[in-house]
């Protein structure tokens, strides 16, 4: 079967890491763990379960995987955040593909976890994202925030049945502290791409993300929880603009 490496970004990741690296021990060859200097028992943890762990300060999402990516001894790389599981069907699915041989690239679906059980619907699903590949066929940009994998031009992508378990936040506040910081980067990265916020996308963005998850995207199927996150989703594209306006008027940079 052809190998493959699995690549893992780490910062603090106690609560998350173990059940990770377990899920991915079944179908890779090895296991590369890069930690931006935890001071919790991920370091410890990592290297109990046999991976490989390069210590790297902080260089960004898509730098810090690429880092880990080019240490990586295979060709085929298993991207996995700390927080994701690969359920028993994508396991069975990846060890299927590496019995037929690797070709091209590969996708799966996220089934993301939020305040106490999983969403099939929203903007939340099927949340597709290419996580194998050839680690000379693609690479991570450099986008300050939900960094994204380039592939060489022409490179097919095959989708893999099962799902990436994403367990996103257990706690609402874990939510909220988390798009605080991460509409500080999208704030900071529109505005030195040259984007800029009008009065009108101020008020009618947030209104027309919160109608796409909620009943475009059906998330009323799920409930309070579907209402909760297009409410979340709609709150942080009005702090994005916010931020983005702010910055513009030179009220300060978002960190």
């Amino acid at each position: 079967m052809d190998p493959i490496s699995a690549v893992v970004i780490t910062k603090n990741e106690a609560r998350n890491l173990e059940r990770c690296l377990r899920s991915l021990l079944p179908v890779v060859d090895e296991i590369v763990v890069v930690d931006d200097r935890s001071t919790d028992d991920t370091v410890a943890i990592a290297e109990r379960l046999g991976a490989r762990v390069i210590s790297q300060a902080w260089l960004g999402f898509g730098p810090q995987k690429n880092l880990g990516d080019a240490a990586a001894r295979h060709r085929y790389v298993l991207s996995v955040d700390a927080d994701e599981v690969l359920d028993e069907p994508l396991q069975q699915a990846i060890l299927a593909a590496r019995r037929r041989g690797l070709e091209g690239a590969y996708a799966v679906s996220r089934l993301n976890w939020y305040y106490g059980r999983f969403l099939r619907h929203g903007l939340e699903y099927p949340d597709r994202k290419i996580r194998l590949f050839p680690r000379d066929a693609a690479s991570w940009n450099a986008s300050a925030v939900h960094e994204a994998l380039v592939l060489a031009p022409g490179l097919r992508v095959a989708r893999l049945e099962g799902h990436l378990l994403h367990y996103t936040y257990l706690r609402l506040e874990e939510h909220v502290l988390k798009a605080n910081r991460y509409t500080n980067l999208a704030a900071r990265d529109a505005f030195e791409r040259g984007r800029r916020a009008s009065a009108a996308k101020l008020v009618l963005a947030p209104l027309a993300t919160f109608l796409r998850a909620y009943v475009l995207k059906r998330g009323f199927l799920d409930g309070l929880h579907g209402f909760l996150l297009a409410c979340m989703h709609a709150n942080g594209t009005l702090l994005k603009y916010a931020k983005l306006r702010e910055l513009a008027r030179g009220d300060g940079p978002p960190r």
